[in-house]
């Protein structure tokens, strides 16, 4: 097998066909399944709470997002057991999309996990901020959850043609092809630069596309 075909595989996590199924989606479902969810909270937080309240409320939710996403990358998507059920649990979170980093219907969070850790996560609110405030501060937090899928599905799939696209990029496929103890945010790659684990430039030669050929 070529490389390029061992990037953009899509081997089975599960041996039933139905099973694995549910681990594979087109990255415009979250599209479909969180905007209207994002609006329905935003728009009840908003009528609860008054449009001002209620945008600050997303941007802080944003913001949330932004700071949880590095957090979940590094800690829990980055654990990685040696042996045993954990082993094959942090394959089939991360691990796969690390061995197979092409394969466009894991590049975007499917439902069976994403709909789940939404709700959870808007339940923390509720419990934290109560009810109106939870709604607006949810629909900015789902919304920067919406942000980093798109992103992150674009930088792998796509070509970038902004510098600031394509700097993005580049981070990202420092973290998949030379360190990946590094550059662990994609929507907010500057919390590594707080954390301290920027990506570390080892060389001059663009990362390619593909990925085919890891960067010097």
């Amino acid at each position: 097998m070529q490389r390029s075909d061992e990037l953009k595989a899509s081997p089975p996590m599960f041996e039933s066909r139905f099973l694995d199924r549910f681990t594979r989606v087109h990255p415009v479902v979250p599209v479909l399944l969180f905007v209207p969810a994002i609006a329905v909270l935003f728009i009840t937080g908003a009528g609860r709470l008054g449009a001002g309240e209620a945008i600050l409320l997303a941007v802080a939710g944003y913001a949330f997002w932004r700071l949880t996403e590095y957090w979940l990358h590094r800690v829990v998507f980055h654990y990685e057991p040696e042996q045993g059920i954990g082993r094959r649990v942090h394959w089939m979170i991360h691990g796969v999309h690390h061995d197979h980093p092409n394969d466009p219907l894991r590049l975007v969070m499917p439902p069976s996990a994403s709909i789940p850790l939404a709700l959870l996560f808007l339940g923390f609110f509720w419990l934290v901020l109560g009810y109106d405030a939870a709604m607006a501060f949810g629909g900015g937090f789902l919304g920067g959850y919406l942000a980093y899928d798109m992103l992150h599905y674009h930088v792998h799939h796509h070509t970038p043609r902004t510098a600031l696209g394509r700097r993005m990029r580049e981070l990202h496929m420092r973290h998949h092809f030379q360190d990946d103890d590094r550059g662990f945010g994609v929507s907010a790659p500057y919390w590594d630069y707080v954390f301290g684990t920027a990506p570390v430039r080892k060389g001059n030669r663009a990362v390619r596309r593909t990925g085919d050929e890891r960067a010097a």
